[in-house]
C-alpha cells in the first residue's frame, strides 16, 4: 500500500476514534464514567479533567460513584457536573459524589438518536475530506510528473477502499449506538 494511503487510513482512523469518544459521552440511561471523565473541574485554580483527580465506579446500572483522590475537590466536581448538560444533580456524603441517572423518556431517546446521527454524518464528512485532501496531493504529483497515471489510478482505488471501510465502521458504530439508545 502506498505511503499516502497509509497516512490517509491513519487520519480516517482518528476520525473514527473521535466519533467513538463522542458516542461514549452520549447518555443512554446507563451510568458510565465516559459521561463525566472528560469534564473540566476547577482544582486549586486549574482546570483539570475529572479522570485525573477521581476514580469511578458503577454500583448499580443507573448510579455512578465518583471517588475524588482529594476530598477538597468535591465542591469543584459538583459544580462542574451541575454546569454540564448531563441533566443530573450530584449528591455527596463528604467523601463520594453520587450521580443517579433518571430513565430516559421515549422523546429524549429519539432526540439523542438525532444527535448521534448528526455526529456520525460529521465523521463521514471528515473521512471524505481526508480522501479529498490526499487525492488533491496525488493529482498535483501527477501533474508535476512525479507520479504516473497508472500509479495514480491504483492509489485512488486503494483510497476508495480505505474510505469505504472507514464509512462502514462509522455506520456500524451508529447502528450499535442507535440500538443502545432505543433499547428500553
Amino acid at each position: 500500500m502506498d505511503d499516502k494511503v497509509v497516512e490517509c487510513k491513519d487520519r480516517m482512523h482518528k476520525a473514527v476514534i473521535h466519533l467513538q469518544e463522542e458516542f461514549a459521552a452520549v447518555r443512554t440511561g446507563r451510568a458510565t464514567p465516559a459521561l463525566v471523565d472528560k469534564l473540566k473541574v476547577d482544582y486549586y485554580g486549574t482546570e483539570v479533567p475529572l479522570q485525573q483527580i477521581a476514580g469511578f465506579s458503577v454500583p448499580e446500572p443507573r448510579v455512578l460513584v465518583i471517588s475524588p483522590y482529594d476530598k477538597a475537590a468535591i465542591k469543584g466536581i459538583e459544580r462542574a457536573i451541575q454546569e454540564s448538560d448531563l441533566g443530573v444533580n450530584p449528591s455527596n456524603d463528604g467523601a463520594l459524589v453520587r450521580l443517579t441517572f433518571p430513565e430516559l423518556t421515549t422523546e429524549r431517546r429519539k432526540d439523542l438518536v438525532k444527535v448521534v446521527k448528526h455526529r456520525a454524518e460529521e465523521s463521514r464528512v471528515a473521512v471524505r475530506n481526508v480522501r479529498r485532501d490526499v487525492r488533491k496531493e496525488l493529482e498535483t504529483q501527477e501533474r508535476d510528473g512525479d507520479l504516473s497515471r497508472d500509479a495514480l489510478d491504483r492509489i485512488e482505488k486503494d483510497l476508495e477502499k480505505v474510505t469505504h471501510e472507514a464509512v462502514a465502521e462509522i455506520d456500524a458504530m451508529l447502528a450499535h449506538k442507535e440500538h443502545e439508545l432505543l433499547e428500553v
